[in-house]
């Protein structure tokens, strides 16, 4: 409460209200990624942070800067175990690269400064200050001036010289992106070598923040089905990682491996996180004698007409994507559909759930809009993950923010029922009924506005197309519903 109050008295930080501590994870989440610098959440001890945790996990795996002010009971209070008590440190140490708990209110300012550094150090991560009440109430505390941290290092020389020989070698190469080697002159500079060496490119499943369309080379995903990640990483003789982790299945299946990597093939680590990933393939174009590369022109497809399906709802969204837009990917079964009709309209920032845990998409859109103001947001949303933190909605409406959230409502979780057959298990009535959202149906529109969000239901794509425009349209946020 002490932290709370201080707002008020030193000025410069803007505050903002999440409903549940997983949309304040979230939206932090989302920040860094546009602003490349942290923000910071303030969480009501042990837990308050286990209810961010599924969104610190999705930070932790997108490497982004994030600070997390964790409020502990008073360092004399603790003995007594009162029902708030917890190890926050060692859940914290779960996600986070950095924590500590200053013992003195005279702590408290290098620490700060310390917490910020380390978010922002090289590969970026996630830094935990614990700070119990009574350091907060006390006296002596000071600001602390701001600590340098590194940059990203140079790639060796003679490591861009054996990557650069090996892709002229004519044995079968693959670049794999991810991470920083995600925006547009990495892209450019891959697509060059691609094309001057006959070597593939591909990116990551999961890529936090991905550069695409308005010209840029269209690069394929990794994709999330093991069968068919498997299919597109055969016959590769020497797997290059740029800024990416060596490919595993998102998941065990019963007799199929969950390494990715073909028998026979030879990965070699271009870069790190902690590497200049896009300086590295710049030097290597240049050494295998790249060309210029060429620019993809820009088109969009036509607005559909007829029945709502996954595939005309993403025609209707590649036909009206503002130039510029921040596309939020937790669409699930329908965000694929999204990706292909969009991947040569105009240019625009795409950002995915990287770690796995669903309910980041509405706070992420928090966070983007919140860094970006400029910038229209448009949320690609699966129903069953939105009702983890539905609640964000309210936060978007609070602050007047610039997010146009499009709701595939197919009234099941049908990742999980893919998962289902392909696991093998059976697929009884008790079953299929933990994966039906029916019964009731969820109403949507009546969610948004009762959160403070104008909102419209489409039944047939020209409906849809119509209510994406209008809300695209407006400058605060707005709701599709298609029902699928």
């Amino acid at each position: 409460m002490h932290f709370v109050g201080a707002l008020d008295n030193v000025p410069g930080m803007r505050v903002i209200l999440g409903l549940f501590e997983g949309v304040a994870t979230g939206a932090a989440d989302g920040y860094a990624r546009m602003a490349g610098r942290p923000a910071a959440t303030l969480l009501h001890l042990g837990p308050g942070m286990a209810n961010g945790m599924a969104n610190l996990h999705n930070a932790r795996r997108a490497s982004v800067p994030l600070v997390n002010i964790v409020g502990d009971h008073a360092t004399y209070h603790s003995q007594y175990d009162a029902p708030l008590n917890s190890d926050i440190e060692t859940v914290a140490r779960t996600f986070s690269g950095w924590t500590q708990r200053p013992s003195r209110p005279a702590d408290i300012g290098q620490a700060a400064a310390a917490a910020v550094a380390a978010a922002m150090s090289p590969p970026r991560s996630i830094s935990t200050l614990i700070l119990p009440a009574d350091v907060s109430w006390g006296e002596d505390a000071l600001p602390a001036e701001p600590q340098a941290y590194p940059a990203r290092q140079d790639v060796r020389a003679d490591l861009v010289g054996s990557i650069a020989k090996l892709l002229m070698s004519g044995e079968r190469c693959l670049l794999l992106l991810g991470g920083s080697a995600a925006r547009a002159g990495a892209l450019r500079d891959a697509a060059r070598i691609a094309a001057a060496t006959r070597t593939d490119v591909l990116l990551e499943t999961s890529v936090a923040r991905l550069e695409r369309a308005g010209g840029l080379p269209p690069i394929a995903r990794l994709n999330y089905r093991a069968g068919t990640a498997v299919r597109q990483l055969a016959g590769v003789r020497h797997l290059i990682l740029v800024d990416s982790r060596s490919p595993v299945a998102f998941f065990a299946y019963p007799g199929r491996s969950s390494d990715l990597v073909p028998e026979g093939c030879e990965v070699h680590v271009l870069s790190t996180g902690t590497d200049d990933a896009a300086g590295a393939l710049a030097d290597i174009a240049e050494r295998v004698g790249a060309g210029p590369g060429q620019l993809v022109p820009v088109s969009r497809p036509a607005r559909p007409a007829g029945a709502l399906t996954p595939s005309s709802a993403a025609e209707a969204i590649g036909a009206l994507l503002p130039e510029g837009a921040i596309v939020i990917d937790e669409g699930v079964t329908s965000g694929g559909y999204v990706a292909a009709a969009t991947a040569a309209g105009p240019r625009h920032d795409w950002l995915n759930v990287t770690g796995g845990a669903i309910g980041i998409g509405l706070p992420l859109a928090i966070g983007a809009a919140v860094a970006a103001p400029d910038r229209k947001i448009v949320g690609l949303q699966a129903d069953g993950s939105s009702m983890y933190t539905i609640q964000a909605l309210w936060t978007q409406a609070r602050e007047h923010l610039d997010t146009t959230t499009v709701i595939f409502n197919n009234r099941q979780y049908s990742i999980l029922r893919s998962e289902l057959k392909r696991v093998g298990a059976t697929e009884g009535p008790k079953a299929l009924d933990l994966l039906d959202l029916s019964r009731p149906d969820i109403d949507f529109t009546a969610l948004a506005r009762g959160l403070g969000v104008e909102a419209e239901r489409a039944t047939t794509a020209e409906e849809f197309t119509a209510a994406l425009d209008r809300a695209l349209a407006d400058d605060g946020p707005r709701l599709v519903e298609a029902i699928l």
